[in-house]
């Protein structure tokens, strides 16, 4: 059994720093880098690049809606076009950086009300992937692992995209299985220790309990570790031993066909 585990990274922006990259990054096979839209700037993302690049950990793409007030969790009403042309532009912006430190573009994650937009129009996300793929040939496109992700991954493989399924550990879910919105109680788990037996739960057993106690079924190749929520990044050395006590390899997307 194989997972990956990635963390959203380079989140600040000027003088203002949210999360702990240096700590998040001795952990995580992948990480998310923020682009400029919803988080981050040209010094940042450069910083985070080298990070990722000394540590042997790879990187991809995490655009969002241009909302650095909102830090890109408002929705936004944007039109197809302009929507493929914001996450083309800011996934161009990081390739220049992964360039220059000789890494590839692994994968593109959505941020926020961006990704959550997307989780609920599967149409509308394979057609963004097909626009965004023929600008970045062979990039993994990252999206909720619910129980529709194995039909949704052979769909995409049929157009010639490829998809890679997530679950969140430090987040609650919904009766329905998507992510508990941040507004309610308890959305965002605290306990390193909860956040860790969940993140092995999910990649053993393909699944989790919502907040009512409904088990969910997911797909998942990836686990996310949110980079601006400490007790996750607390979680995430836990994480890492408790895969290994379950025998579960922790590697990066690059392994997926």
């Amino acid at each position: 059994m194989v997972i990956d585990l990635n963390c959203d990274m380079g989140e600040s922006f000027g003088v203002y720093c949210i999360g702990n990259d240096a700590e998040a990054v001795r952990h995580v096979t992948s990480a998310n880098v923020a682009c400029g839209f919803h988080a981050s700037d040209p010094g940042c993302m450069e910083a985070t690049v080298r990070l990722c690049a000394e540590h042997g950990v790879m990187v991809g793409a995490h655009p969002g809606y241009p909302d650095l007030l909102g830090f890109g969790r408002r929705p936004m009403e944007v039109g197809v076009r302009d929507l493929a042309n914001y996450v083309l532009y800011q996934a161009g912006a990081l390739k220049a950086f992964l360039d220059l430190f000789g890494l590839p573009l692994q994968h593109i994650k959505l941020h926020g009300a961006l990704y959550n937009r997307m989780v609920r129009r599967e149409e509308a996300f394979l057609d963004l992937a097909a626009t965004v793929e023929r600008a970045f040939r062979g990039v993994i496109f990252v999206t909720l692992g619910t129980a529709g992700g194995r039909a949704l991954k052979k769909t995409a493989a049929r157009r010639g995209l490829r998809i890679a399924l997530e679950a969140f550990p430090d987040r609650a879910y919904t009766d329905e299985g998507e992510l508990l919105g941040r507004e309610h109680a308890g959305a965002v788990l605290k306990d390193p220790e909860a956040i860790a037996r969940r993140a092995v739960t999910m990649a053993a057993k393909k699944g989790i309990e919502s907040v009512n106690g409904r088990w969910i079924d997911m797909e998942v190749d990836t686990l996310c570790i949110h980079g601006d929520n400490a007790e996750s990044i607390m979680a995430a050395a836990k994480v890492r031993a408790l895969m290994e006590e379950e025998g579960i390899a922790v590697e990066s997307l690059s392994r997926l066909a």
